[in-house]
């Protein structure tokens, strides 16, 4: 039995973990940076250790450093949280050959789903529908322009080992082959130490949905519904929602059952996600699998009514699940916008200093997953997320207005956030309608519209505070009777 979890993490990943165990009577020893010396994570756990520099290179990366504090304190298993070590399978290894568990998968499923070419060997057998292209390696331009030819232009040039929008390249024509090709093998092996790309269609309007899975060690792989990742920037989520506007009960069923097929083809255990291209005729097609919990899982939560982090504990106990695939239903709709310390006015360049007010909102049907608090500083080391505000409403439009309400509402000084381009997002039209894709960003929004947004609410509060103080005024000058 687990009574005591290390989180190897840091912020509001690491807190959520701790909140989870405490609820189930588990004890919890922090890990921290210099940097991270007075966060909350560090205060929440019952013990804390300080393994290194600011530097995540020389902290929160050093796997036998943190497996040598966990067998000191005599920790039962350790969870890795997202980013980091999460899913890096020498580190899962070596938790599992310690003698501690490892809360995720088993390291083979984090191997074979950490290549993307390695993922589409794994499923191919099962049935799953794949983006057209070629599933081995390729670093010959003739090669490649043999595999484009045969599939059609627009190509995308994918590093195997790739995420985040690393090592990715659109070829638009046979001409720019060979320098696209070159740029994203020289991308890959600089961000991944691995060269390897491959080639496929590209699906030119795409919507990103992921599927929740969940399986245990006795056999059982269930789906907890979609989430629709498609409001992207640099590659990356901002906005994320649960359900899926666009998946009909049909669609839903069939994408859930191929997301339980990728499951089963690398013998997957605990919580996982697996990420799909939806196209404009809702085609889906096989992208990847993360194999952790995911940033975005708290919208899941919320309309399932199931808390992940207590699933994987138990699963990662030997637990059986103690629901089936029938007993899981959809109640009301779901909103998360990242919060990162970015500003969305300068091409979302990191925005670093102090916060010298930070309120977040609070209510019901309201949820704040933070790390943060006022008088903290904002590291320039770390990923600059520093909440997630996530918003749940009984229909789609009931959560949009919350969220825009909770973002007004969320007061922020000392660095710049994604609160007014989150407030673009969930009050423009093709939001609301459902009617997006992944190019969300490309196609509607702009800095100089932004700027526009911002000055005529800015226009209108100062009228609004000039009518208010005409109107007092006029109160003070009233005789009295």
């Amino acid at each position: 039995m687990i009574q005591k979890i290390l989180v190897a993490n840091r912020g509001e990943i690491a807190l959520r973990v701790m909140k989870t165990a405490q609820k189930m009577g588990i004890k919890t020893v922090a890990v921290y940076s210099e940097a991270d010396r007075n966060a909350p994570h560090v205060r929440f756990a019952d013990e804390a250790v300080l393994i290194g520099p600011p530097p995540s290179s020389e902290s929160y990366l050093k796997g036998d450093n943190i497996i040598k504090v966990a067998l000191e304190l005599g920790v039962d298993a350790i969870h890795p949280g997202y980013g980091f070590l999460s899913e890096n399978a020498d580190f899962a290894e070596k938790v599992e050959e310690s003698g501690m568990i490892f809360i995720g998968p088993k390291s083979h499923a984090i191997r074979i789903m950490g290549s993307k070419l390695a993922a589409k060997e794994a499923v191919k057998n099962y049935d799953i529908p794949m983006v057209p292209g070629i599933d081995t390696a390729v670093t010959d331009v003739e090669k490649a322009s043999e595999v484009a030819n045969e599939i059609g232009f627009p190509i995308l040039i994918k590093a195997s080992a790739g995420g985040g929008g690393k090592g990715m390249r659109i070829v638009e024509n046979a001409s720019e082959i060979k320098e696209q090709m070159k740029r994203a093998i020289s991308e890959a092996e600089n961000a991944f130490g691995d060269g390897s790309v491959f080639i496929e269609k590209y699906v030119a309007s795409p919507r990103h949905i992921e599927i929740q899975v969940l399986a245990d060690t006795h056999g059982n792989i269930i789906h907890l519904f979609e989430r629709e990742c498609s409001i992207q920037r640099r590659h990356q989520k901002v906005v994320e929602e649960a359900p899926s506007v666009v998946l009909t009960p049909e669609l839903r069923k069939q994408m859930g059952d191929a997301a339980v097929k990728v499951a089963k083809a690398c013998d997957y255990v605990g919580t996982g996600t697996v990420e799909f291209l939806l196209d404009e005729n809702l085609n889906f097609y096989f992208l990847e699998m993360n194999t952790r919990l995911q940033v975005e899982h708290p919208v899941t939560e919320w309309i399932t009514g199931i808390d992940l982090v207590e699933q994987q504990i138990k699963v990662a106990n030997g637990e059986v699940l103690e629901f089936s695939q029938d007993d899981i239903q959809i109640n009301g709709h779901a909103l998360e916008l990242r919060v990162y310390a970015e500003d969305s006015l300068n091409n979302f360049m990191p925005s670093v200093g102090t916060l010298e007010l930070y309120r977040p909102p609070f209510g019901a049907n309201i949820r704040m997953d933070d790390g943060f608090e006022e008088g903290m500083e904002v590291p320039i080391y770390y990923d600059p997320m520093l909440s997630k505000l996530i918003c749940f409403g009984k229909t789609r439009n009931e959560a949009i207005q919350r969220m825009i309400d909770a973002i007004s509402s969320f007061e922020v000084k000392g660095v710049s956030t994604t609160l007014p381009f989150g407030k673009f997002v969930f009050e423009h039209d093709a939001f609301r309608s459902g009617n997006f894709n992944t190019h969300f960003v490309k196609n509607y929004y702009s800095e100089e519209k932004m700027k526009e947004q911002l000055e005529a609410e800015a226009k209108i509060a100062a009228k609004v505070a000039l009518f208010q103080y005409v109107k007092d005024a006029q109160k003070l000058r009233l005789p009295n009777h």
